[in-house]
């Protein structure tokens, strides 16, 4: 069984501790030989593991997460891990008679890899060309911390978004910008959760003046299902980007309750096509890429007063 580790992963083991990458091929090699050890993460096709730090000089508790295939491991994700995390907290952990769980399991495994592969086309690209917005992407969080926003939200997050936060949980921005098309910021979890609470704050206000309203009048400003994901930056929280648990679709929204308009793009959809343009810039249509020294800055939202000192990417 070949075992492959991500180059993203290899480089959080070398900021993690100088045993991390000798645990990892030793891990490497348990898994070729039962490539079935690791539990169930609660998102289908990725199975994680623990490696006991103190077996290993300079290295931590690890939580390793991999995706198993019939004919190879793909060792995806990688964190310090607290050896007292609860397994049970995962993310979409199936529960007996949970009807709620996905019914197709092979798609939700498809739907894993393509966020996964999107992503890491990004970040790649970044550490690459533009090291200040690599540098600013958080690490990923725990599966428990995206099963705690979970609960604070009340309802189930897609798997396609816990994907993301898996690999990283929010973009600190550089120079008041992100790495997203529009120069937008992935948010932060505790951002998501305080936006969120302030959406329906002002949808529960709405309601209230809606109740003297024939319903064909009644407006609707936000909905439980929808999900801010990004915001115009990390200090700049006017609008953004929502992801619909109903339909996976990616909407606006903005702090002034204008009507949200469909983005009509999956996620998967949405990095796919942020990749793309990284990766071929002179077919981007719906943004143009650039850079501002180590940073990747986007024209659309480009600061007028750097805009003489911004290049755009060739090729």
């Amino acid at each position: 069984m070949k075992v492959e580790i991500q180059p993203d992963v290899r480089d959080l083991a070398s900021q993690l501790g100088a045993g991390v990458a000798y645990a990892l091929k030793v891990l490497g090699g348990q898994l070729a030989d039962d490539p079935d050890m690791g539990r169930p993460s609660g998102l289908p096709g990725i199975l994680t593991v623990t490696v006991d730090g103190d077996l290993f000089e300079d290295c931590p508790d690890l939580s390793v997460g991999y995706i198993r295939e019939p004919d190879r491991i793909e060792i995806r994700f990688l964190r310090a891990a607290r050896t007292t995390e609860p397994s049970a907290d995962a993310p979409h952990q199936q529960q007996a008679g949970d009807q709620d769980a996905p019914a197709d399991s092979a798609a939700a495994a498809i739907t894993v890899r393509e966020v996964a592969d999107a992503w890491q086309r990004i970040t790649r690209w970044l550490q690459r060309d533009a090291p200040d917005s690599y540098a600013a992407l958080r690490v990923g969080a725990s599966p428990a911390a995206i099963a705690a926003l979970e609960g604070d939200l009340g309802i189930r997050i897609p798997i396609e978004l816990c994907v993301l936060w898996l690999l990283t949980a929010g973009d600190d921005g550089v120079n008041g910008g992100g790495c997203l098309p529009g120069n937008e910021v992935l948010m932060p979890l505790d951002a998501v959760a305080a936006t969120y609470r302030l959406k329906m704050e002002s949808q529960a206000r709405e309601d209230a003046l809606n109740a003297d309203h024939p319903e064909n009048d009644r407006i609707t400003v936000w909905k439980p299902t929808r999900i801010p994901i990004a915001a115009l930056g990390p200090d700049d929280s006017t609008s953004g980007l929502y992801l619909d648990a109903a339909n996976g679709y990616l909407g606006r929204w903005s702090r002034y309750n204008e009507g949200p308009s469909e983005v009509l793009d999956t996620l998967v959809t949405y990095l796919e096509e942020a990749a793309d343009m990284l990766e071929a810039p002179a077919l981007a249509t719906q943004d143009k890429p650039g850079l501002l020294g180590g940073a990747l800055v986007w024209l659309s939202r480009i600061d007028p007063a750097q805009e003489d000192r911004w290049q755009p990417l060739a090729g």
